[in-house]
């Protein structure tokens, strides 16, 4: 993987929007053109494929490809965003309970820009499993940092609907 494979595969996501529904392979076309280039034993790999696959509307094929690029050791950040949408997915296929699995060490590990994605999906994956106070906590929660006013009062509601 080079700059310039970065580059490009930042440049074809950028794209993801000119390509309607009935054109949704054409685009995992242009990633699996880029995954060509990799490594066979390449995490990204199945890690793009799988985004693409996700992100055109098919989560039933994403799972698998998630799973394989974690399994090959996709870690860092881009690991973070694979266990976050491997979540979402899972959610989408009836089976959050196993995103909430995946999802919670996460809440313990090193801060990033992902966190609030992390919790956002944590929440859904929650609520899908009627345990929404939770899942409103982590959203709460998440939210109280970008408030202009009221940060204190909002983290201290979102800590008291999980521990009145």
């Amino acid at each position: 993987m080079t700059e310039d494979w970065e580059d490009r595969v930042a440049a074809a996501w950028a794209t993801i929007d000119d390509y309607p529904e009935e054109r949704a392979a054409d685009f995992r076309a242009v990633i699996d053109a880029l995954v060509a280039e990799l490594p066979e034993d390449s995490p990204l790999g199945p890690f793009e494929q799988a985004s693409a696959w996700d992100s055109t509307g098919r989560p039933e094929k994403a799972v698998p490809l998630y799973r394989e690029a974690l399994a090959r050791g996709l870690d860092g950040y881009r690991g973070r965003r694979a266990k976050i949408q491997l979540s979402s997915s899972l959610r989408n296929l009836g089976q959050p309970e196993e995103g909430v699995k995946l999802l919670t060490p996460e809440l313990e590990g090193p801060s990033d820009e992902l966190d609030d994605a992390v919790r956002a999906t944590l929440a859904l994956c929650l609520s899908s499993l009627g345990r929404d106070r939770e899942g409103l906590s982590l959203v709460l929660g998440a939210l109280a940092p970008h408030l202009p006013r009221y940060q204190r009062s909002m983290a201290n509601y979102a800590r008291a609907l999980v521990n009145p």
